[in-house]
């Protein structure tokens, strides 16, 4: 997979793209993968004809080649039978503005065909794509075009762009990332939650979410300390909400070894298949 960010056109809107060849992400006879919540929307062309297969709660959804992956606070279950070359993009609030004339929150928690947000051109780019000889130069064209798509920056409120460039920890409370912005609590989660798309106390929670994969795979990690030192009340409460946003609990994660870190492969615990080991 070749992995970059964008040039600096790009910058306020898209914070990473890649293109895949379509190589396996994990090792021979794994057939699902949990795909873990990140926090941001996702832009995905496939570029086959092959419909692709998501599981989540309890139901199974076949989606066309291009969708829009909209922020969520939920792993869901993706089949990867069939690895196929792909170009997206990790897009940046305010973008879902700037790109596909909608504010994050009605993207938020779906995938949302390319074709209802960009009608004919969805095709069209994805036929541009297909007919490029390797993943660097679909990279290059899938740049330029998301570029064509920007003619005018319109970027969210400063306040709500303050709040989320700054680094400090996540203890913060939504209240508090309010003032921050220098906004009223109503007036700060609607303008957040449009650009975002979701409220600012579950962008914290995922975010804090994020931080405890990024230090999973250290074998010395003490969860306990872990625990204090991001806010939790104690260990249990961390194993609870990682729980909640992964499915499955840190020592799961930790077992399954996963090579990238929001993409966990299934085990299939029981002959119902995928959609029942979701449950962890």
């Amino acid at each position: 997979m070749e992995s970059r960010k964008p040039t600096p056109a790009l910058l306020p809107f898209v914070s990473r793209i890649w293109a895949s060849e379509g190589s396996p992400r994990h090792a021979p006879g794994v057939s699902h993968e949990r795909v873990l919540p990140s926090g941001a929307t996702h832009l995905v062309l496939r570029l086959d004809s092959t419909p692709l297969r998501v599981f989540e709660r309890d139901e199974e959804s076949v989606l066309g080649p291009a969708v829009v992956g909209g922020v969520r606070s939920r792993a869901y279950v993706k089949d990867v039978t069939r690895p196929v070359p792909s170009v997206g993009a990790v897009l940046e609030a305010g973008a879902a503005f700037a790109l596909f004339g909608v504010p994050a929150s009605e993207l938020a928690g779906t995938h949302t065909p390319l074709d209802l947000l960009w009608g004919r051109a969805a095709d069209r780019l994805a036929d541009e794509l297909v007919s490029l000889p390797d993943a660097a130069c679909r990279l290059a064209h899938f740049e330029s075009f998301l570029a064509t798509r920007l003619p005018s920056v319109r970027g969210i409120h400063p306040g709500v762009a303050r709040v989320l460039a700054d680094g400090r920890g996540v203890e913060s409370r939504a209240s508090a990332l309010a003032e921050r912005a220098g906004l009223g609590p109503r007036r700060f989660a609607k303008l957040f939650r449009d650009a975002v798309g979701v409220s600012p106390k579950r962008w914290l929670r995922l975010r804090r979410f994020q931080r405890i994969l990024g230090r999973a795979e250290d074998p010395d990690l003490d969860w306990a300390d872990l625990a204090y030192e991001l806010g939790y009340s104690d260990q249990p409460h961390l194993a609870r909400e990682f729980r909640e946003f992964a499915g499955v609990t840190p020592g799961e994660y930790r077992r399954l070894a996963p090579r990238a870190r929001n993409h966990v492969p299934v085990e299939p615990l029981d002959p119902r298949g995928p959609i029942s080991s979701r449950r962890g």
